[in-house]
């Protein structure tokens, strides 16, 4: 795991150091179009139950801003406007709640050209998640550190004219994080890797 996240941040610094000499060998690109934003209603579906319970995914907005180096390749920083709301469930049904809210760093490649129609993307990054307002059984506190690690991302943009643009996307967030009780770390590195599948409207400029 700590292999795949050092992974994950060499990828994102790598690609902030080359951005800007291949910003100066690519000037001027077919679109003329450096920047976008996204906004997206993005389900968080945990891939496994770090409480040693079932936790519930959610719907929540995000947003993503990117600079584009030319074309195809792009820095992006995106992250939850609100946090995710978990319900944790156990044998005798809900147990609680807990709160998390992603932000993360990524080098993307966007495949063929700009005007195309259908645009698939791919990219790999950082993350973290803040978890917060753990609310779990009626007794002593059970709480999570923040899980850090890689991320995964697969889209597709789909043009709608040279500014606007709608997106359908992916992603994978592995991290680890530690269970505390009360304070007390009562076991670490547990996987909360989630995924997310996001819907939303972009525009260009």
């Amino acid at each position: 795991m700590q292999s795949m996240r050092l992974y994950g941040l060499s990828a994102a610094i790598a690609a902030l150091l080359v951005a800007p000499s291949a910003f100066a060998q690519d000037a001027d690109t077919a679109s003329g179009k450096r920047f976008s934003v996204v906004g997206s209603a993005t389900i968080l579906e945990p891939d496994s139950d770090p409480l040693g319970a079932d936790v519930d995914g959610d719907v929540a907005p995000t947003l993503s801003a990117t600079w584009h180096v030319n074309d195809n390749i792009g820095v992006e920083l995106w992250g939850a406007a609100d946090k995710f709301n978990h319900r944790v469930r156990g044998a005798s049904g809900n147990i609680g709640t807990v709160e998390a809210q992603p932000i993360a760093l990524s080098g993307q490649y966007h495949f063929g050209a700009a005007d195309n129609t259908f645009r698939p993307f791919l990219g790999l990054g950082y993350h973290q998640t803040n978890i917060s307002n753990e609310s779990i059984g009626s007794g002593e506190h059970v709480g999570m550190t923040t899980p850090k690690g890689a991320i995964g991302t697969a889209g597709v943009d789909i043009n709608i004219n040279p500014t606007w643009f709608a997106r359908v996307d992916a992603r994978y967030l592995d991290g680890d994080a530690d269970v505390k009780v009360a304070g007390d770390t009562v076991e670490r590195d547990v996987g909360f890797d989630p995924w997310t599948i996001g819907f939303g409207v972009g525009a260009r400029f």
